[in-house]
């Protein structure tokens, strides 16, 4: 179930008292990754895992992700998404 209102919006699990919330912020400023000292860190993190990374990139990038210059891990990839928060997308092998 998902609730949009004027501020934000969340998204519950069915059957669940579990949600995310997500807030209109109008100061907000992006997260730099990898993170730097006196710049604005990520307040969160997601990681889903993947049958198969190039498709999945693809996907996300079509949907309005931009793949990060900084990739750490050969079976990971660093996306940001459109507000400027990174995510991960990983090979579950």
């Amino acid at each position: 179930m998902s609730v949009t209102e004027e501020n934000g919006a969340a998204i519950q699990a069915p059957g669940t008292s579990s949600y995310l919330s997500f807030d209109n912020a109008p100061d907000y400023v992006p997260p730099v990754w990898p993170a730097s000292e006196g710049h604005q860190r990520m307040m969160m993190h997601i990681d889903v895992a993947v049958d198969d990374l190039t498709p999945a990139v693809a996907d996300a990038i079509e949907l309005g992700a931009k793949l990060a210059d900084f990739q750490p891990q050969e079976n990971v990839r660093v996306l940001l998404d459109p507000a400027g928060h990174p995510f991960c997308l990983y090979l579950d092998t």
